[in-house]
């Protein structure tokens, strides 16, 4: 059975990662079962670039195959904010329920028309002989008026999809990775990996 480290101390994305890649042959660590402490400097300047940084630092780190995937969430009115900088955006330890707060806050006022966004995932996979391919995918929405929801995590709440009537916080976790950006990602990288 192959090793494969996906690079992320985050449960909540190892919990949909695990949900998503579960049944092929392979022992999927996240970097806290693998026992690695790495302090990765994301410096990259698109979700591609970040994915790559992070999988081939590991890789090089440890001789596995690594995944590593970078994520945010794009808003057009905001310039495409918080973009790369989704996960550190008014500071890494700021809550993302005040987060969701701030990018309501400053979308007041903005029709439902012109509060389109789209959660953007990047997965880089990185191999030992050093061959490195990425996948992107995306899951369209808008943002909603107000946090909805319990499940998922991050910008989820306030992620609402038209199609369905609700936020991605409100989906199962079945129904979530079905059409999430990092679903999509997930289910493309497989591939690579069997």
């Amino acid at each position: 059975m192959k090793k494969v480290i996906f690079a992320t101390g985050n449960e909540g994305k190892m919990k949909e990662i695990r949900e998503i890649l579960g049944d092929l042959d392979i022992r999927l660590l996240s970097l806290k079962d693998a026992g690695i402490t790495a302090d990765i400097e994301e410096n990259g300047s698109s979700f591609e670039e970040n994915a790559v940084i992070k999988a081939t630092a590991i890789r090089d780190l440890t001789g596995e195959i690594v995944l590593a995937d970078d994520s945010g969430l794009e808003i057009d009115y905001l310039n495409k904010e918080p973009g790369i900088y989704s996960a550190r955006y008014m500071g890494e330890d700021t809550s993302y329920h005040i987060k969701n707060a701030n990018l309501i806050e400053r979308l007041n006022g903005v029709p439902d028309e012109k509060r389109t966004a789209r959660f953007v995932c990047a997965i880089a996979a990185a191999f030992p002989d050093g061959t490195v391919r990425t996948v992107r995918a995306a899951m369209e929405g808008r943002i909603g008026y107000e946090e909805k929801g319990e499940n998922g995590f991050g910008y989820d709440p306030i992620f609402y999809l038209p199609e369905y009537g609700c936020s991605s916080a409100e989906l199962s976790m079945e129904e979530k990775n079905k059409i999430s950006h990092r679903g999509k990602a997930l289910r493309a990288i497989r591939d690579e990996l069997q």
